[in-house]
Parts: C-alpha cells; sequence; structure tokens
C-alpha cells in the first residue's frame, strides 16, 4: 500500500489533549505505553503512520485515512486510553487515576484521559503535509524541553532526518509516500 497526499487521499493530522491539560505522559513508561498503543492502534484500524510527537499534555500524529477521521480518532485515543489507565490502575497510582476521574456518563467509564475536543485536519498537499511534519518535529523545542529536535526520543524526527537509533520506540510508514515532486 502506497500513498499519493491530494484531494482524493488526503492525510490526517491529529491532536489529541489529555483531560485538563494534565502532563499524563509526563514519565518515559507512559510514553512507551503511549508508543506501543500507536502502534496497536496503527494494526487494528489499518493506518499508515507518518510522523508523531509526544508532550507532556497532549500528542500529534500524521496518519493516512483508510477509514472516516472518526473511526482513526477512535481507535487510537480508545486503544491509548485503555493501555494508559491500565498501567495506572497496576501501578495503583491513585491521585492520577482521581485527577482523570469524572462522574458516570455513557457505558460506566469512571477515568476520561482525553478532553472530549479533539482536533482532526485533513491534508490534502505536500505542503502543508510537510508544514505539519515540521510543526510536530519542532513542538518539544518550543516548548524548552530540548535544544534539538532529534534530542526528543518521543518524536518521528529521527526518521525525517534519516538518522533513526536502533531503539526508535515507534517506526514510521514513510517509505510508503509516493512523492509527487522530487
Amino acid at each position: 500500500m502506497t500513498l499519493t497526499i491530494s484531494k482524493d487521499s488526503p492525510c490526517l493530522f491529529i491532536t489529541a489533549v489529555a483531560n485538563h491539560r494534565l502532563p499524563v505522559f509526563r514519565t518515559d513508561a507512559i510514553k512507551l505505553i503511549t508508543c506501543r498503543a500507536i502502534d496497536e492502534a496503527r494494526t487494528s484500524c489499518g493506518f499508515l503512520l507518518f510522523a508523531y510527537v509526544i508532550m507532556p499534555d497532549h500528542l500529534h500524529v500524521i496518519t493516512d485515512r483508510p477509514r472516516e477521521p472518526s473511526v482513526v480518532l477512535q481507535f487510537l485515543k480508545g486503544i491509548i486510553s485503555r493501555r494508559v489507565l491500565g498501567y495506572l490502575r497496576e501501578k495503583n497510582f491513585q491521585s492520577s487515576l482521581q485527577k482523570l476521574q469524572h462522574d458516570d456518563w455513557k457505558r460506566k467509564h469512571r477515568y476520561s484521559l482525553w478532553q472530549h475536543d479533539s482536533d482532526v485536519f485533513s491534508i490534502t498537499s505536500e505542503t502543508a503535509f510537510m508544514q505539519k511534519v515540521n510543526y510536530i518535529h519542532q513542538n518539544p523545542v518550543r516548548a524548552g524541553l530540548v535544544k534539538q529536535a532529534e534530542e526528543y526520543l518521543w518524536s518521528s524526527v529521527r526518521f525525517w532526518r534519516k538518522c533513526p537509533r536502533e531503539d526508535e520506540p515507534l517506526k514510521m510508514d514513510i517509505e510508503k509516500i509516493v512523492w509527487r515532486r522530487s
């Protein structure tokens, strides 16, 4: 499967923000669980993953669009939520769980990892695609987490700069993009 970015085959730029902008993704353990959950969602939903960054209180990903955006978002947020909340329960991190607790609502969920308003934008040109990739990779630099984007482990920047580490937490599908311009 390959992808030519266009109006007929757009990519999705997804931003998911932690509930109350809590720094849920602050620890490397949670970031690794999140990477594994993104990979699980990719396999389960069948999307390609082109870029990502995990920040302390939110994440960005760029995927293709094998299904409706709401379905891709449901797989992505649902699997990440189950894995992260499961880890917090397993480690008995009650104070973290308490901050994510809400009144019972649909399907008796006690905790909500995400704010309910996620942003999903269609990307229909290579120019817009590269602008979003660069935005994602500069996020940790703008936030003061690192001086150079490549220093931040929880991002796809090294794949794009052709210097991936052996222990990259998440592999990208960049080779599946068919570029119209050289």
